[in-house]
Order: structure tokens, then sequence, then C-alpha cells
């Protein structure tokens, strides 16, 4: 009986983790990590639809001798043998499967675009540009990576933080630095969660009293034939001058097509609510277990946190100062403040726009010409990730 009681005790986690002091405080130190990104989920509420399943996802991940992942097979330098990871895997093995092979992010925009109106887009196309100038963050942060030593398919991986868009960073990621995923992801969903405290601050320095009190007039109403014309003409275009966008940005264009049909109404609720709902989970949960003690507790995550809130603070500078460009040109009916809103957290920073707006007017009403340049930047990302990865894909 003793025996058995030995041998029993002998095979348990605690065991293996009180022999391996090594292996020991770096567990403790992820599920302190866990335990902060449950905190600000269900706690604080901030963001908490995707760090939610990822903090259990690096739960999981982490409970020693578990083997819920390998994360070696899929980072072999020859070809992935997904055959033998469906025959031998684990569960988080065949879930990751859909983030290796670019699934589940494309499938996010679907649903994105369902839930999304670019009526204030169409309204006002000169938002687009307020959208381009919010991707500042994604060449600062490209370049403040390689300054770091980052390699460059490292470093486009980091850069795309700056879109303020987690599928589309972690589309990229698992392309180009697989390695990073979910270093990249957590700080990708934690900084869009802290919008509403990062954006505020810089947007106030960079105004005047003034401009942020004025008054922008109502937009024009947009026909139906404007509303299902763009979503075509926009997939058209940017998928024949960046291919590699095709997938984030014909789902995302697909999603809005559905909704403004008026002729599939089932599809639209169902890409609302059922299909964004379910891989939101699947991603949040195979995008977490990526997040090992051995892979994310190391010097370049860091660098990685801090390299994410320069791209934040960065594409609101760029959208912020373009914002003043636009005022300028405009003789001053333009509110510089719906410039921070480029950035690609949809709807946050369009709501960022409005509550800081209506703090020094509290008649002002800027969300909707704020979701113009929010709407761009989720283009503005998408592109950009296009573009990253037809320049660095042969060297991935």
């Amino acid at each position: 009986m003793l025996e058995t009681i030995q041998s029993f005790w002998g095979n348990t986690a605690i065991c293996r983790m009180l022999a391996d002091v090594d292996l020991s405080w770096k567990t403790l130190v992820m599920y302190a990590i866990v335990i902060v990104l449950f905190y600000l989920a269900i706690v604080k509420k901030f963001e908490p639809l995707l760090p939610l399943p990822i903090a259990f996802g690096m739960l999981l991940a982490n409970l020693p001798f578990a083997e819920l992942i390998h994360t070696e097979k899929f980072l072999t330098t020859g070809e992935i043998n997904y055959g033998d990871i469906l025959r031998t895997g684990n569960l988080l093995d065949i879930l990751y499967i859909g983030v290796k092979i670019g699934l589940y992010p494309p499938l996010i925009f679907l649903g994105i675009g369902a839930m999304t109106d670019f009526s204030p887009l169409i309204a006002n196309p000169k938002s687009l540009f307020l959208g381009a100038a919010a991707q500042l963050g994604v060449a600062a942060a490209f370049f403040g990576a390689l300054l770091l030593g980052f390699s460059p398919l490292e470093a486009a991986s980091i850069g795309i933080i700056g879109g303020a868009d987690g599928p589309t960073a972690i589309y990229v990621t698992k392309t180009l630095a697989p390695q990073l995923l979910g270093a990249i992801a957590i700080a990708a969903y934690s900084y869009m969660a802290l919008v509403p405290f990062i954006q505020p601050p810089i947007m106030r320095a960079l105004t005047t009293k003034k401009q942020r009190q004025i008054e922008m007039k109502t937009l024009r109403p947009v026909s139906k034939t404007e509303q299902v014309i763009f979503p075509i003409l926009v997939t058209i275009v940017v998928c024949l001058i960046v291919p590699d966008a095709a997938p984030l940005v014909g789902m995302l264009m697909l999603g809005n097509l559905i909704r403004v049909s008026g002729v599939a109404e089932r599809l639209s609720k169902t890409a609302q609510n059922e299909l964004i709902n379910i891989v939101t989970i699947l991603l949040g949960v195979s995008v977490g277990a990526t997040a090992s003690a051995d892979n994310f507790l190391q010097p370049q995550t860091l660098y990685i946190i801090l390299l994410g809130l320069c791209a934040f603070a960065f594409s609101t500078v760029g959208g912020v100062l373009f914002g003043q460009v636009m005022y300028l040109l405009a003789g001053g009916k333009i509110n510089p403040l719906i410039g921070s809103a480029g950035v690609s957290a949809v709807p946050m920073a369009a709501r960022v726009s409005q509550t800081v707006g209506q703090k020094d007017n509290p008649k002002n009403f800027l969300l909707m010409h704020a979701m113009g340049p929010n709407v761009a930047g989720v283009i503005g990302s998408a592109v950009a990730a296009g573009v990253f990865i037809v320049l660095f894909r042969t060297f991935a």
C-alpha cells in the first residue's frame, strides 16, 4: 500500500515540480501572469472576449507534464506533418492547426465585417487618410524592433501590433515568427483593452481645448447602392494591389456585404454571433497555449510589451497629427480628435474620441465621424499585414 502511494505521489506534477526548481519558479510566474489576465478580463472587463480564453489557454499550456500542446511540431524548419499531428496530437495541437493554416483570423474578420457599419467611411472618404496615418505605429514598432536586434521577420510581426488589431497581428505572426505568437497576441489584446487609458492623454496633449470643442456636421445619408458597391469595390482594388491581404480584407468585406445586402439576414446573424463567438474561443485558447514558460519567459517578451506600447502611442500620434492637417485644410471644421480612431480597435477607439470630445463640450457627438477612420484603420491594418507578408514571406 505504501509503495502504491509513493508511486502515485512520484507521478504527480507537484512532486516533479518540487524536484525541478527551475520548472517550479517558471510555472509559478506563468500562473501569476494568468491570474493578472483573468483579473483584467473578469473583474475589470478589459476587452474580455479574447483575453479570457487566451489566459485559460496559457493555464492549460503551463500545467506541468500535461503536454496538451507540442509547439515543436509547428516550429520545425521543414514541412509540418499535419497528418501526424491529427493522429497523435493532443487537443490543443489540433486546435492550433486553425491558427497555423490561417483559418481563424479571416473568420474573425468575417464576423467583424458583419457587425460593422461602413456608412461613415463611405459618407466621408477622407477618413481613409486618417486610418492610413494611424499606421505610423506599425512603422515605428518595426524599426524599433530592428534596432533592438530582432530579425526582420520578427520585427514585422511586432510592428503589426501598432495596427491595434489582434486577429491581424496573429495572422502575420503565425506566418513570419510563430515562436513569438504568445507574447505578441497577449501584447496586442492587452493594449487594445487599454485604449481608453493610453489614448486620451496623447489626444489632449496634441490638441487645444478649442479644437476638442469643435462640433462637426451630420454626415450625409448613404444609399443602399453605395453600401453594396463599397465592399465589392474595396475587395477588388485592395486585392489587386496587395494579394496577400485578400484573406483578411476579402472576409471583412464579405461579412459587410452579407450585412448590407438585406437578403441574407440568417447568414448575417450567424456571422455576428455564433460563428465569431466559436472562432473567438478556439483562437484564444490555441494562441494562449503557445505561451509556455520556456517560450514566454524570455527577455524578448519584455521588449515586445514595450514596443507594443510604443506602437499604440505612435499610431495615436499619427492619427491625431493628420487630424490636425485636415483641421487646417478644412478651415477648422474638422475635429482632430477623430484621427485617434484611425487605430483598428473597433469600436472602442471611436468611443474614446467621443468621450474625450464630450468632456470639453457635452453637446459634441463625434462617434459617427470617428467610426469613419476607425473602419479605415481596420482596412489599413489588413493591408499593412499583406505588405509585410509579401515582403518577408520568402525569408520565413
